[in-house]
């Protein structure tokens, strides 16, 4: 036992030395997750999250860096260069929760997939032998499935420990315990077995090995037959496009990229196998499959294209199309290039990618913000309701026509693009406008639709309605004087916390798996007494001042005031829907703002 100790000892300090920059991001990324847990609602609990996300970005970016400098050297430089990437995204990203945007969202993502592309080909931009470039990202793939079993167990094995102490011995833990656990394990220590399993690094996962049995069957058996199903399904569609002659229908786009993508990753994986003994239906899929993906393509292109035309370029339309291009280019290589490579494929996609996020002009953000201006001045000028370059509200307008525009409206304002919005904007409307499009984006879409007094509700609308109730505070301002402690619950579909003094305040939504009924407020005392207030009945009193000519009904202030144990609460609301499913009520809420001060 001791031995095994020394052995396993011997080897962390190896991965320690090894790896400082990849362990350092991870324990950042780690200290920060829990971090964020702790000063949960805080001003500042962004700042510590923006650091986990940097810290997450870096751990598989800094590997990456690792295996390029094992194969060149300077690794201290090209360290340097990947901690001042990693400050650069950080202070890249907004300072609060408010602040942040899908397009950071998309930022993330996109950096996210980059830097795993980077791992798998950082290694092997000389011309070492392809089949060392095929073994290094085989053994990187069955390490990280191996990394998530032991992690799983790990995680499950402390969490579990840990509640039995709190349970046998009323240590009564903070429920927060469990997390900050979980997300640390998780981060940090899934990051160490990862380490431990790759060892040596880059000449140790390069080696030749035998082809994994479990990988050939999953790969002969369950993969290629299914996707062999699957690219029937699709040829049937497209037959039954030019039978009908119709267009096809947007989400087939993603159909054919999930196809082409998992195909693509079939073929790298039987990659070795291709020249052996294999079954028939291997050696068939290998040869025909950039074939069988021509048709598709064309599918692909008119699908992308249905929908860019018609509401243009979104950065979801654009990254489409660019996997749509990226696929076509790779369909190309295979077919027409005698001495291709499987290394062009993550090495063009990670291409593709740092073109979509960087190059000037024709980038994802820079195209979508293109169209959709143009877009929205195409359906101001379309529909008439530009006066002398300002927008008409008294116009009449139909509803869906309002909708498109609220959305613009709404699309544009995350991305920053204020002054070019308030160029539409009527004086009378313009103060109004300039503080919501500045300090209230969530609220723009809304404001926009009841800002029009002359909506003409299309027949959908009008039979929607019988089982649709909508109600809207135009209230912006809450007065807050002689109130201690202002509380704001966003996402209201799930259970929320929030500490008061020794007290513990929650929202529960009353739900019948994914009918929302009702809702309640707990207020739990340290003794464990918990007083509740039932908003339900509230909240239905509120939609009945529903109008059935307006999809959503404007009214001055929804707000409620109640007291549980020694506190009083003042609650406000955005926006209250009832949209029944079935004739039953599913209530949902924007916005839940709690006053609380003690009576």
């Amino acid at each position: 036992m001791i031995t095994k100790f020394k052995e396993i000892w011997g080897k962390t300090d190896d991965i320690i030395l090894r790896y400082p920059m990849v362990l350092t991001t991870a324990l950042i990324a780690a200290i920060s997750a829990v971090v964020a847990i702790e000063i949960d609602h805080q001003d500042n609990q962004f700042l510590v999250t923006k650091l986990a996300f940097a810290g997450c970005l870096g751990i598989s970016l800094m590997f990456g860096i690792k295996m390029l400098s094992q194969r060149i050297g300077k690794g201290l430089l090209l360290e340097i260069l990947g901690a001042a990437f990693l400050v650069w995204f950080y202070f890249y990203l907004p300072d609060s929760e408010k602040q942040f945007t899908e397009v950071n969202g998309f930022v993330i993502f996109a950096l996210v997939i980059l830097s795993h592309l980077f791992v798998s080909f950082s290694g092997f931009l000389n011309k070492k032998p392809e089949l060392n470039f095929w073994q290094f990202n085989k053994n990187l793939f069955i390490n990280i499935f191996l990394t998530a079993v032991f992690t799983g167990v790990l995680v499950l094995g402390v969490v579990l420990a840990i509640l039995a102490v709190d349970k046998l011995f009323d240590f009564n833990f903070n429920n927060n315990l469990y997390p900050k656990t979980i997300l640390f394990l998780a981060i940090l220590g899934s990051t160490f077995i990862f380490l431990i399993f790759n060892d040596k690094g880059i000449f140790q996962l390069e080696k030749d090995g035998n082809y994994p049995q479990i990988l050939k069957f999953f790969t002969q058996f369950v993969l290629i037959p299914l996707l062999l199903i699957y690219v029937t399904i699709l040829y049937f569609y497209a037959g039954k496009i030019l039978i009908n002659w119709e267009l096809p229908r947007g989400w087939v786009s993603y159909l054919i990229l999930i196809y082409s993508v998992v195909g693509i990753l079939a073929l790298l994986l039987v990659h070795p196998l291709k020249e052996e003994s294999a079954k028939s239906w291997v050696k068939v899929f290998s040869k025909i499959f950039y074939y069988t993906l021509i048709p598709l393509l064309v599918l692909l292109f008119v699908a992308i294209f249905t929908r860019i035309l018609e509401y243009g370029y979104t950065e979801p339309r654009y990254f489409v199309l660019l996997l749509a291009i990226w696929l076509t280019t790779v369909v190309f290589y295979f077919i027409f290039y005698k001495k291709a490579t499987i290394k062009f494929v993550p090495i063009s996609l990670f291409i593709f990618g740092v073109f979509a996020l960087i190059f000037p002009y024709v980038n994802a953000f820079s195209t979508a913000k293109r169209s959709q201006k143009t877009e929205l001045q195409q359906i101001l000028t379309k529909n008439q309701l530009l006066e002398k370059g300002k927008i008409n509200f008294e116009k009449a307008i139909q509803d869906s026509v309002a909708t498109e525009v609220a959305n613009k409206f709404q699309f544009l304002n995350e991305r920053k693009q204020q002054a070019f919005l308030l160029n539409f904007i009527p004086k009378t409307h313009l103060s109004k406008f300039k503080k919501i499009l500045e300090k209230e984006r969530y609220m723009v879409n809304s404001e926009m639709r009841i800002s029009f007094q002359n909506i003409i509700k299309s027949k959908e609308v009008n039979a929607y309605k019988s089982d649709y109730q909508g109600v809207f505070s135009n209230k912006r301002n809450y007065d807050i004087q002689n109130y201690e402690k202002l509380i704001v619950f966003s996402n209201t579909d799930i259970q929320n916390e929030e500490q008061l003094d020794d007290y513990i305040l929650k929202t529960k939504p009353i739900k019948d798996a994914y009918i929302f009924s009702g809702y309640i407020i707990d207020l739990e005392s340290p003794t464990k007494v918990t007083q509740s207030y039932d908003l339900t009945p509230f909240l239905k009193k509120q939609l009945e001042k529903d109008n059935a000519d307006q999809l959503i009904t404007p009214i001055e202030e929804i707000s409620t005031e109640f007291d549980l144990h020694q506190y009083h609460f003042k609650v406000y609301f955005s926006e209250i829907i009832n949209d029944k499913d079935n004739k039953k009520d599913n209530i949902s809420l924007r916005d839940m703002i709690i006053l609380v001060k003690k009576k």
